[in-house]
Formats: structure tokens, C-alpha cells, sequence
């Protein structure tokens, strides 16, 4: 079962209105979504989000999304492989599911699944 490759990369940031002036320059654009709790980009195919003071999962460093057509079969095998869930498969919205694991080395990566 393949993936779609990293499409969503999530920073946490401790002054959303500074982080956005700075990602606005960078990618030659303002938000798509703009909130007091989100702010996100659609760039080049990719989604590019800021999440104030790391947000409920309590990031502490980017996190990169592989794009997943099945979640739970995927977090099964990173799990049979050596992975431990972070954050268990939950609805963000719309039915787009997410979830986080660690490498063995402590890595934080996330998994994502849209409808």
C-alpha cells in the first residue's frame, strides 16, 4: 500500500502574527486560512501550517504528514516495525484524519488520510 508523499508540514510557532508575516514572505502569498488557532498556505502542492504554542498535541518541531489512502493499516505497520503512536488517528475536520508516531530514534512523524 503506497503513500502520497509529505504534502502537509506543520511548525509551531510561539507569535502566530510574526511567524505569518515571516511565512507570507517566504512563500509569496497570504493564508488561505487565517485564525486565532490555525494559520495555513497551499503552496506548490503543498500545505504549510502554523500552529500557535504547538498546539493540543504540543508540538515542539516541525512535523511533516505523509499523505496515507489508509491511516490504520499504516500506523499498524510503522508500529510492527519498531514506530510508537504518539497521537492516535483522530478527525481534525471534514474527515481528514491525522496521527503522530515516533521513530526509534524519537523522531516525530505524521500520518494523514483524507476522505
Amino acid at each position: 500500500m503506497g503513500n502520497q508523499g509529505i504534502k502537509t508540514v506543520l511548525h509551531p510557532v510561539s507569535d502566530l502574527a510574526a511567524a505569518k508575516a515571516v511565512y507570507s514572505a517566504l512563500l509569496g502569498t497570504e493564508p488561505q486560512v487565517d485564525g486565532d488557532y490555525y494559520v495555513g498556505y497551499e503552496v506548490g502542492g503543498q500545505h504549510i501550517g502554523l500552529v500557535p504554542n504547538g498546539g493540543p498535541q504540543k508540538m515542539s518541531g516541525p512535523v511533516a504528514y505523509w499523505h496515507v489512502p489508509d491511516i490504520e493499516a499504516r500506523l499498524a505497520e510503522v508500529t510492527a516495525a519498531g514506530g510508537t503512536v504518539q497521537e492516535a488517528a483522530h478527525d481534525v475536520g471534514g474527515g481528514r484524519l491525522v496521527a503522530t508516531f515516533t521513530d526509534p530514534d524519537g523522531n516525530v512523524l505524521g500520518l494523514l488520510q483524507d476522505k
